[in-house]
Parts: structure tokens; C-alpha cells; sequence
């Protein structure tokens, strides 16, 4: 088993800087992190391997600025699986990539039945990856060697991968489409922060009433901020199930919430003051949350047969014809034009509903120009057999 280093000091971080410098090709690169233990999202190892250079293992918060490797790598191209993953974290480190490619995307354009790194890895090139440390704690200090292994595994590979996907991007004539896509990760905003988080609450459903979810609201916040102070991931502290529980008991005294056995976690006592402060500003919030948020965009799909039959009928009659085009590309619906993207065209669309009208708005919404030269007539033709069929008179009218 080869053994592999962290890079943490200054000294060993310019060798592999300078090494890299030297290299041959696009770089593949890798970030792991501690989801599920700490709060934050940032990258705890950065990978990065290069033909000709070797792979290394960087410790950013050790490392702190990585100005140099940046200078070193924003000239290539940089070869990363679910990159919309990934970039968050290494732009927070200071690395920004000007070209991607993606090998789980590309994947999902070829129409791959499997996408996951392992999965490419081995319908590629044949080789099995285990994945066995892929939610571990990359907090951890030190880092047991079979993780680093495991780490320099995920990139070393990413190079060959890429070779065999090109070539068969280039066969499938999908290149330019692989192209626009990379290009809309790469230049994708960060998300903004979620309108009423809180809402996320696993079990929130069971709550009723508007102070039960003004008490949802408090207690959320207030875990979340303990969270933050703390670099631990929430539901850690105190659970999801154990937060909805003290909801639905709606405790009369700090007692009666300390007495609730459902209501545990490592922190559920520790912080019985803040628990407590938290659902007595919710039991005497004035202004309770609505049962539901104010959302962007149309209602859910379910609702739509009953408040707008003509939208209904529009949407149903587009999916069936982009499922259509997928097919024939050979990729999933969701690649072709998101689902939201279509609910928002049928359910408001231009008038009139052509082709060049429905092209316009796809690209207000954000669609590549690939996905508006394959769905945008379809679309057209669907609304107006949607139209067609509203139309058509019931038996024994006249």
C-alpha cells in the first residue's frame, strides 16, 4: 500500500506547488469535508493529481492561504466529479478553476445507467473504488492512512476517466452540449440562502397550528446559532426528531421539557436554558408563520388539475414530448430541461405559445442553447395539442 502525506506545513506545500508547476495535463482535483459533523461546509482535504507531478493531499486549514497553487492551476483544466459540489468548498479555500469537466455530468449526458464516481471509474476503465470512507469525519486529526488512500484514489483516476468520456462525448456528437453545461456549472451562482429554513425541519408536518410553528421557528434558530458557534452539524447537537417532539409536548416549565424522554441529543440537556428560552419566545411570538411559506413559482404539480385544468393539460402534454427528445439523446429527462424549468413555461406561458416565444423564455430561465434548439418546438407543438384537446367538445354536447 503506497503512503500517502497530508500537506500541512509551508515547506512541503511549495514542493508540491512547484511540482505541479511541472506537470502534464488537466488536473484532477477532489475536495472532502465533514458533513454531518461540523457546521461549516469547507474543504478539510483538497485533492489534486497531476500526469507527471503525482497526486497530493492538501490540509487547507493548516495551509491557510494556497495563493500560489492557484497561480499554478487556473491555467488548466480542472477534472472534477458533481462539481456543483465541490466548488462552494474550494472557492472558500481560494481555488477558483476557469475550465471544468465534470465526469458525473458527462456521464449523465452519455445516458450512463450509473453515475457515481465509483460507477464511472469502473465502467470506464474497469477498476472498483471502495467507498467505504466517503461520510467520515475528514475533521479528523490525524487522518488514518486507509483514508488518505481512499482520498488519493478519488483523483487519480480522473485524468484516464476523462480521456475515455471525451472520446465517447466526441462519438455521440454531445461534445458542445457537455461544453454549454460545464460552463453553466462553472459560472452558477452560489445559492442564496433558503427562504424559512426552518421549514426543512424533518417531521415539521406533524406540527399544527401557527404556534407550533412559530415554537418550530425558535427552536431551529436557536439550535442554528449554537450550531455555528460550535463548527457542529445541527442535528448533532439535538435532533430533528427530538426538536418536533418538543414541539408537539408544547412544555408548560424547563421541567416538564427535561422530563421529555424523545427530547435527547448530546447537547438537549447541557443546553436545557436555551432549548427552553427558545420555545417560550415561540409560545409568545406575535406574529406565527403561515402553515405554508409564500414560494417562488407555480404550486405544486397535484394541485394543478383542479386550480388550472389548461396548465395541467399543457404540462402533461410538454413532458410527454421532452420525454420524447431524451430518449432519443440518450440522457435523462432532468439533463434535457429541468422539471422546474417546464413547470414554469406550462404553467405560465407566453402568449402566443410559439416556438420562438417558448425560446425566449427558456432562456430567461436560464436553459443552455442546446436545450432550447431540442425542446423549445416540441414544447410549442405540445401546448397547442394541449389546447386542441381542452377544446374538444364532451359526448352529447352540442
Amino acid at each position: 500500500m503506497t503512503e500517502y502525506e497530508v500537506i500541512d506545513t509551508r515547506a512541503a506545500y511549495d514542493v508540491a506547488v512547484g511540482a505541479l508547476a511541472h506537470g502534464d495535463g488537466p488536473v484532477g482535483v477532489d475536495v472532502e469535508r465533514a458533513s454531518g459533523f461540523r457546521y461549516s461546509q469547507r474543504a478539510y482535504l483538497i485533492q489534486i493529481f497531476r500526469r507527471g507531478s503525482g497526486v497530493f493531499l492538501f490540509d487547507p486549514p493548516a495551509l491557510g492561504d494556497l495563493t500560489a497553487l492557484q497561480e499554478v492551476l487556473v491555467p488548466e483544466l480542472w477534472i472534477l466529479h458533481a462539481a456543483s459540489q465541490d466548488l462552494p468548498s474550494l472557492r472558500e479555500a481560494g481555488l477558483a478553476p476557469a475550465r471544468i469537466f465534470d465526469t458525473e455530468l458527462a456521464a449523465r449526458l452519455l445516458g450512463h445507467e450509473r453515475v457515481g464516481l465509483g460507477a464511472v471509474v469502473e465502467n470506464t476503465l474497469g477498476i472498483a473504488l471502495a467507498k467505504e470512507h466517503s461520510a467520515a469525519d475528514w475533521s479528523t486529526r490525524p487522518l488514518p492512512q486507509s483514508w488518505l488512500e481512499y482520498a488519493a484514489l478519488d483523483v487519480i483516476h480522473l485524468p484516464d476517466v476523462y480521456d475515455l468520456l471525451v472520446e465517447e462525448l466526441t462519438e455521440k456528437n454531445k461534445t458542445e452540449i457537455a461544453r454549454q453545461e460545464f460552463e453553466s456549472v462553472l459560472m452558477r451562482p452560489d445559492r442564496p440562502p433558503r427562504e424559512d429554513p426552518w421549514r426543512r425541519l424533518s417531521g415539521l408536518h406533524t406540527v399544527r397550528g401557527g404556534r407550533g410553528l412559530a415554537i418550530a421557528r425558535a427552536l431551529w434558530t436557536a439550535r442554528e446559532e449554537f450550531a455555528r458557534e460550535q463548527d457542529t452539524a445541527p442535528g448533532r447537537l439535538v435532533p430533528d426528531r427530538s426538536l418536533v417532539a418538543a414541539i408537539r409536548a408544547n412544555p408548560k416549565s424547563k421541567q416538564e421539557l427535561a422530563s421529555l424522554k424523545e427530547f435527547n441529543g448530546r447537547a438537549s440537556r447541557s443546553q436545557l436554558d436555551r432549548w427552553w428560552t427558545a420555545i417560550q419566545a415561540g409560545q409568545a411570538d406575535p406574529a406565527p408563520p403561515p402553515a405554508r411559506a409564500a414560494g417562488e413559482g407555480p404550486p405544486p404539480p397535484r394541485a394543478w388539475r383542479d386550480r388550472h385544468p389548461e396548465a395541467a393539460a399543457r404540462l402533461a402534454a410538454a413532458r410527454a414530448a421532452i420525454e420524447v427528445v431524451a430518449s432519443e439523446l440518450e440522457m435523462p429527462v432532468e439533463n434535457l430541461l429541468t422539471p422546474d424549468t417546464l413547470r414554469r413555461i406550462a404553467w405560465e406561458p407566453p402568449t402566443p405559445s410559439t416556438a420562438t416565444t417558448i425560446a425566449e423564455a427558456l432562456t430567461a430561465l436560464g436553459a443552455r442553447p442546446w436545450q432550447i434548439e431540442r425542446t423549445a418546438q416540441p414544447i410549442a407543438d405540445a401546448f397547442v395539442e394541449a389546447l386542441q384537446v381542452s377544446e374538444e367538445p364532451l359526448d352529447g354536447d352540442s
